[in-house]
């Protein structure tokens, strides 16, 4: 697939220096190819690269001379595959041993958007009764696709899990982080995925979409496998990864600082296209 996502500002009064993060690059990894990416902006600027912590590609970037506008590209030529269940599943006795609380502490750990609740947690314990940690994921996440309903607008990218399971409302993000809290509750590793949705599997080769800018999480249960609360499946060829984290803190597409005029206006398009 090819990914084309631009994001433009607008500002009241020129701004005469910015300093930008965009986390825009695909993730290279067993699931995922990535044949060709690029960052662009304009006004141009100059770039470096770098990884950060958490295994995302970032592209670093500023500008200092006087500016009203500034648009950032990042396009992409990715192949895609389903996620492969992981073939010898930890149990739980292995996800509570000492090698994996160890290894996992920051993806077992609560977070701002994904803060302890005692409520949540004791649903969490009753959802996975039983099961085995594989199954406990998709409990889980179909509780959560279940008991929410799918509404833009209604929450912000500052709204916790808690405050948005509050309204029973949200978006994709929210969906992402009560699954997160639910996991995290009953010990099984997992964390935030960010990237693209392709709305229409069906879609004829060539033609492009308006597609999604999206959040789903990955479970760790002797290997990294993804499932897609918002939709209740598990991740598949129509999802493109790009940054993994805690939660959205760790992983947002643009972010950055600037002197000068407030921002007036911001316009986001993702465009996608099969071409196999």
């Amino acid at each position: 697939m090819r990914v084309v996502h631009t994001t433009g500002f607008a500002y009241e009064e020129p701004v005469t220096s910015s300093y930008n993060e965009a986390r825009l690059t695909p993730r290279a990894d067993n699931r995922q190819n990535v044949i060709l990416n690029r960052v662009e902006t304009a006004p141009a600027t100059r770039s470096y690269r770098y990884t950060d912590y958490w295994g995302t590609a970032v592209t670093a970037f500023d500008l200092h001379a006087p500016h009203t506008e500034l648009e950032v590209t990042g396009s992409s030529v990715v192949e895609t595959d389903p996620f492969a269940e992981p073939a010898e599943a930890w149990s739980w006795e292995d996800l509570r041993g000492d090698l994996s609380l160890d290894r996992f502490d920051e993806l077992l750990s609560h977070t701002t958007y994904v803060p302890k609740d005692r409520k949540l947690a004791s649903v969490a314990k009753q959802l996975t009764k039983g099961l085995d940690p594989v199954d406990a994921v998709v409990a889980a996440a179909d509780w959560v696709h279940s008991e929410m309903s799918y509404s833009a607008g209604t929450t912000s990218v500052h709204t916790s899990a808690v405050e948005a399971f509050g309204d029973r409302t949200g978006v994709c993000q929210d969906y992402a982080h009560l699954t997160l809290l639910l996991l995290r509750s009953v010990g099984i590793p997992s964390r935030y995925v960010s990237g693209y949705l392709h709305p229409r599997p069906k879609a004829p080769i060539g033609e492009t979409v308006q597609g999604e800018s999206h959040a789903w999480v990955e479970a760790w249960t002797g290997a990294w496998w993804g499932y897609d609360p918002t939709n209740a499946v598990k991740v598949n060829e129509q999802h493109v990864s790009v940054g993994v984290g805690r939660d959205y803190g760790d992983v947002p597409p643009l972010k950055g600082i600037y002197s000068g005029g407030g921002s007036t206006a911001l316009d986001v398009v993702v465009e996608i296209t099969r071409l196999a």
